[in-house]
Formats: C-alpha cells, sequence, structure tokens
C-alpha cells in the first residue's frame, strides 16, 4: 500500500489537495492511504514513528515552514517523495534543499499535480511490480508495467507511451504482435480493444463508442464489431477495482 501525507496550516487548502488527491487514487486504481496534517509538528512527530511514501507540504506554515519540514524528512527517509505546493514562488530555490520531486503554485494545476503524483508514484512503486525490457534503438529498457499508457503496433515495432511523457519505441520485432504482448495481457490491468493498441484500464479517462480517451489525450478506437465485448470487459474490471477500494 501507498501512503500519502498532506500537510497545510490552512483549512481550505488542506481540504482542496486533499480531494485532488483522493481523486488521483482513484483514477490511477492504486492501493493508497492519505493522511492529512494541519500541523507541521504533528506530522513530524508522526515520521518518527511511520513512513509514508509521498509528502505534499505547504511552505508557510507556524512555527516550522515546509522547506524545514521536508529537510527534517530527508534526514529520516532518503528515498520519500516529496512535493512542494505553495502560493509563494520566491521558495522554489530553497525549497531544492530537501530534494522535492517538483515545486507547484497554488491554487494548484489539477493536471499538472495528477502528472507529479505519477512521477512520484513510479519512483515509489514496489519491488515486486512486473517489468517488461525492450530492445529499443537506443539499447535495452526496463519499464514497469504500472508506468504504461498504452502501447500501439506500426510499421513492426511497438511504440510504448508511458506515464512520464515519453515514448520508446522496440526494434523491429520477430515476432507477431499478439506475442509480443502476451507480458501485458497476462496482468489484469490490460486490455487488447483493437489488433494494434493495448492499453492499461487504470490510464482511462473516459470511454465511449468513438473509443477509449488515455491519459494524455491520446484516443484508442473500438472496432465496432468488438465494441460489447471490449465494454463488457473494461466494466467488469471497474467494478472489481471498485469493490477492491
Amino acid at each position: 500500500m501507498l501512503h500519502i501525507a498532506i500537510c497545510d496550516d490552512l483549512p481550505d487548502q488542506l481540504t482542496a489537495i486533499a480531494e485532488f488527491t483522493k481523486e488521483y487514487i482513484a483514477s490511477s486504481g492504486l492501493d493508497a492511504e492519505l493522511r492529512q496534517f494541519a500541523h507541521p509538528d504533528v506530522l513530524l512527530t508522526t515520521c518518527e514513528t511511520e513512513r509514508f511514501h509521498i509528502y505534499i507540504l505547504d511552505i508557510v506554515m507556524p512555527m516550522v515552514n515546509g522547506i524545514e519540514v521536508g529537510r527534517a524528512i530527508r534526514r529520516l527517509d532518503r528515498e520519500a517523495q516529496i512535493i512542494f505546493a505553495s502560493t509563494e514562488p520566491s521558495y522554489a530555490l530553497e525549497s531544492f534543499l530537501a530534494n522535492p520531486i517538483n515545486y507547484l503554485i497554488k491554487p494548484l494545476d489539477k493536471a499538472q499535480f495528477f502528472k507529479t503524483l505519477d512521477l512520484a508514484v513510479i519512483k515509489v512503486i514496489t519491488e515486486d511490480e512486473p517489468i517488461v525490457t525492450l530492445k529499443t534503438r537506443e539499447g535495452l529498457s526496463v519499464i514497469k508495467l504500472y508506468s504504461i499508457i498504452f502501447c500501439e503496433y506500426r510499421n513492426h515495432s511497438v511504440q510504448y507511451t508511458l506515464m512520464s511523457g515519453e515514448t520508446l519505441t522496440t526494434r523491429s520485432i520477430q515476432e507477431s504482435f499478439s506475442e509480443h504482448i502476451k507480458p501485458l495481457l497476462s496482468d489484469k490491468r490490460f486490455l487488447q480493444p483493437h489488433t494494434s493498441f493495448v492499453l492499461n484500464m487504470n490510464r482511462v479517462e473516459a470511454f465511449s463508442k468513438n473509443g477509449f480517451v488515455m491519459r494524455g489525450g491520446a484516443v484508442i478506437p473500438i472496432p465496432t464489431k468488438q465494441y460489447a465485448t471490449v465494454r463488457d470487459t473494461y466494466m467488469d474490471y471497474l467494478l472489481a477495482r471498485e469493490g477492491c477500494e
């Protein structure tokens, strides 16, 4: 389970960030626990006995500012992912003393916030997350299944679109696309709605007869004859996922 902590002394800001984070957790299908802290001292006391994977910290807070909190967290846990969220852009340079993953300006832009959480989650996903090894033109690339939005077969190669915004293209594959994607389809998160596409159902933003709209805006088409089967598979997955939350 992923553990996320938010610390902000302003109740309305704390609630707003928490709601965005809850929406992200739900849309990503994450197994995650969210804790909210209205005072930095309470968070630091909790950190003495509990570990969080991701910290979302305000900067301007009473007694101890967010940068000092971030540095204290960093001394306790070098692997934690820290995100600063502040109305004050002037602290951005100083904030890097805590080695944050990003410094966001309030009011938060949801798309930017989600993209930052994508990067943070990728960094802390557990070691037992399945991986695939791709032979690209640049050499071997190892990627975690979690990080894949979708892949597309084109011109005897497979292009992978990742949550980081990066795309990786394999060399010309010797096997069929069906054989190539077996490691993906053996994972319940992945679906092949079209002969040339496989997608991660946790990265779907919208679904209709026109196709799947994926994180980042790409649209994956669904052949008319396949629509009912694809729809039922996707809906069954969503029901199963919600039943586990």
